[in-house]
């Protein structure tokens, strides 16, 4: 079955959405936050959200769509669950570096750790994340997986997989809300309020993370983009010794 296409729109826009988002977080920290280190200072800091918009929302969101791009349908689907478990480990990868980086930084400058509930939704996506590609590794990769297990295990990795992007959106804008707030009232002496154009920019950058996800959801949701199902799923490591 072909996909109409609207599906091709779809994804140029996602791939496009993403890219500036990265280009408008990265901006954000470098322009206005002063740049990046790795010493322990506030520019320290400057890496967690270029991390996490980086890879927990944009990676990932790539990573999620990868083989329902219809050009891949003819390739073994084996290699492209590969693709899409690589790229997952990325953004995992990622954004852990993420959160090593804020915690760091807490550390040396004797911040409080996981007061704030950004913090906590934060924390919880990223364990969430891990947990989700570790049962998505054991039950679609590994040949020894029982076909019964595949099976029960598929709706429940989709619905996890969602729970994930919405989490990681959730964490991102209330982590750039979080972050106007205690650089405009705090170390800039400018008032949130007042909407300066850094609060513009970073708000603008949230809108632009929120339209990101509202395509993915679309691309998701769409049965009639889904990659048509093929034996070689059932063993995706096996399928160059099957017959």
């Amino acid at each position: 079955m072909r996909p109409p296409e609207s599906f091709y729109w779809s994804f140029s826009l996602c791939l496009g959405l993403g890219l500036l988002c990265v280009l408008f977080v990265s901006c954000w920290s470098g322009v206005w936050q002063g740049g990046f280190a790795w010493d322990g200072s506030d520019l320290q800091f400057n890496w967690h959200p270029v991390f996490m918009v980086s890879g927990l929302v944009v990676l990932y969101g790539i990573s999620a769509v990868v083989y329902r791009v219809p050009s891949t349908w003819g390739q073994r689907k084996s290699t492209w669950k590969l693709v899409h478990g690589g790229l997952m480990l990325l953004a995992l990868l990622l954004s852990v570096l993420g959160l090593y980086a804020v915690f760091d930084f807490h550390r040396a400058a004797s911040i409080p750790h996981l007061y704030s509930l950004h913090s906590w939704v934060g924390l919880c996506t990223v364990g969430l994340f891990a947990f989700q590609w570790v049962l998505g590794l054991a039950g679609f990769l590994l040949p020894c997986s029982p076909l019964w297990f595949r099976s029960r295990l598929k709706p429940v990795h989709i619905w996890l997989g969602t729970m994930v992007l919405i989490l990681s959106l959730t964490s991102c804008i209330s982590g750039i809300n979080e972050k106007l707030i205690f650089s405009l009232d705090g170390s800039t002496k400018e008032s949130y309020n007042s909407l300066p154009l850094e609060a513009k920019f970073a708000n603008f950058l949230g809108i632009l993370i929120v339209v990101f996800g509202m395509v993915l959801l679309r691309i998701l949701s769409k049965e009639e983009w889904r990659r048509p199902e093929t034996d070689e799923s059932a063993y995706p490591l096996l399928d160059g010794h099957r017959s």
